[in-house]
């Protein structure tokens, strides 16, 4: 005779259920550093014979040595907006990239008025890598987009912004169309030269990775701003002590900075 299962083995499923889908979600929403990542970007790019830069489009190096390379200059610029990331550690300067990544910035800068930011933490640091905030539950499992009828949107890819030092990006699931409001500011201050994949980039931006940076990001991820004062917050930041967390990462501070608020220095018009 079958027997009915009790209902407390359904609720018990329920709840198993529910942390797995949790944690697979954190899982996909991180930017990689791992060798992998590395692997993954070489093998996009040598899939044509045809020289191609981030976008995967067609290119030259003398066409790409022509861009105007917004992140190399602190200087913000009549198409770019400012903004100041004040944090438990110190504040952050950074400039954004409107022009070339509108939905990115937007939806970044209508949260910072709505004060969405306040006291989110810093809940993923690792060291020679990035620091990553944008999630008010703290966990990596939430995010929150205003633009795209609300919805997650689509990564956009510039040959003019690349994920060098002090670079400001939106993390992802790796899939086409998941950014929102979970982002990253590039720590790592190693020459990474040697480790350019085969994409095209412009001399320049080939030069700032010999200060840093992480290649392997580029063309995964939205870069929207340049940190322009305050990387010293950013290395105080990726500095702290962590532990490690449910998916056996080191990256969890055992005490985390947040960020006490978001200041719009000069606004941008969409």
């Amino acid at each position: 005779m079958n027997k009915k299962q009790s209902p407390l083995l359904y609720v018990g499923l329920g709840v198993v259920l529910i942390v797995v889908v949790g944690l697979l979600i954190f899982l996909a929403n991180q930017p990689q550093n791992d060798e992998t990542s590395t692997q993954q970007t070489t093998q996009t790019s040598t899939q044509s014979s045809e020289p191609t830069g981030i976008d995967g489009k067609k290119t030259s190096q003398t066409s790409l040595d022509k861009l105007k390379l917004p992140q190399l200059t602190d200087t913000v610029g009549k198409d770019e907006a400012e903004v100041e990331i004040q944090t438990s550690a110190g504040n952050i300067k950074i400039k954004l990239f409107p022009k070339l990544a509108p939905l990115a910035v937007e939806n970044f800068l209508t949260l910072a008025k709505e004060d969405y930011y306040k006291n989110n933490e810093f809940f993923r640091v690792i060291k020679n890598f990035m620091i990553q905030t944008g999630d008010p539950s703290n966990q990596g499992t939430g995010s929150k987009s205003v633009v795209n009828d609300n919805q997650p949107f689509a990564t956009e890819i510039s040959n003019q912004l690349y994920n060098i030092r002090g670079a400001l990006s939106l993390a992802n699931t790796g899939q086409a169309n998941s950014s929102s409001s979970q982002f990253f500011i590039v720590q790592n201050a190693e020459d990474m030269s040697s480790q350019l994949s085969n994409f095209l980039r412009p001399s320049k931006i080939e030069d700032a990775y010999k200060k840093g940076g992480y290649p392997s990001l580029d063309g995964s991820y939205t870069v929207f701003g340049q940190v322009i004062s305050g990387m010293d917050v950013v290395d105080k930041i990726a500095s702290a002590e962590v532990e490690t967390n449910s998916s056996g990462e080191s990256s969890s501070p055992v005490k985390p900075e947040k960020i006490t608020g978001i200041k719009v220095i000069k606004d941008w018009k969409f």
